[in-house]
């Protein structure tokens, strides 16, 4: 990761959403509904929607956002507190 994408950066799109949004559910919305796993999930903090990480086989993450444009997520695993913005393509602490 360049030291660029690990600097505090803000986006227009951060003031729209829930920093502190809750899941949806406990997995993938989409894995959980056909049986399948994952390595890393994401909630959208737009919508609470739970998805699967680009690593997963399912990539229903990046699926949900290609679907709704809703454009930050953040890390929904354990001691991480890292966020992402899909229009900006940047890391957001």
């Amino acid at each position: 990761m360049s030291n660029q994408n690990q600097q505090d950066v803000q986006c227009e799109h951060i003031s729209d959403v829930d920093l502190d949004k809750k899941g949806n559910t406990k997995g993938c919305e989409e894995c959980e509904k056909i049986g399948s796993s994952w390595v890393h999930l994401r909630v959208y903090l737009s919508c609470g929607h739970v998805g699967c990480c680009d690593s997963s086989k399912n990539t229903h993450g990046s699926k949900h956002f290609k679907s709704t444009e809703h454009p930050l997520i953040k890390s929904y695993e354990p001691g991480e507190s890292w966020k992402w913005c899909f229009l900006d393509e940047t890391f957001i602490r």
